[in-house]
């Protein structure tokens, strides 16, 4: 049986239960392409849920100015800085004056996300995602996701950094703005939360 992807031969193996890799190919049934291409394809399904769900998990926090997770209790414009630090630790990357970015990187399988304050009270989170489940965390949200299931955005902009060219799909929710950055329609950088 021919192969025409490397990823149909990997769902061949994965179908057929063999662990060993030399010899997998060797001890592989040979299937049907159609089982093959359903392997794949719920493979494929099971990210996109993934993505979904990690999408929706932003929706009803937003509307009171809080991502989930790990920094749900902090509140944009109520938190301040001394209640990050009390949360998730002091940042990686400290800011280097009061306009810049506390960052804290994605590592260990932990969220990503940059804090920026007004008066000392969380102005803006940034979400990074996660480093090692990024392709099946926000990595695997895309535009027409995000506008089927969010709907039309409020407003739509692009965005020119050098040679980087972002799209920013921004939603008002409550009294807080969320902004999707976008590097291509399949490419979700970051997720931006902030008051209106």
């Amino acid at each position: 049986m021919k192969f025409k992807s490397v990823k149909k031969v990997w769902a061949a193996i994965a179908v057929a239960g063999v662990v060993g890799i030399g010899t997998a190919l060797a001890n592989s049934p040979v299937f049907p392409a159609h089982q093959v291409d359903a392997a794949a394809a719920s493979q494929g399904n099971y990210a996109s849920e993934h993505a979904l769900r990690t999408l929706m998990s932003f929706y009803k926090p937003a509307m009171k100015g809080q991502f989930p997770g790990a920094v749900d209790n902090l509140t944009v414009g109520k938190s301040t800085r001394k209640d990050v630090f009390k949360t998730i630790g002091d940042p990686e990357l400290p800011r280097k004056n009061a306009n810049d970015y506390d960052v804290y990187g994605a590592n260990m399988g932990h969220p990503g996300y940059a804090f920026t304050y007004q008066s000392d009270k969380i102005h803006e989170i940034r979400y990074f995602g996660t480093n090692i489940e990024r392709q099946t965390n926000i990595g695997g949200i895309t535009m027409s996701m995000v506008k089927q299931h969010w709907f039309a955005p409020n407003s739509t902009t692009t965005i020119k950094n050098g040679k980087t060219k972002q799209t920013k799909l921004t939603y008002i929710r409550e009294n807080y703005k969320v902004e999707f950055i976008f590097n291509n329609s399949t490419d979700l950088d970051h997720i931006n939360l902030l008051a209106k």
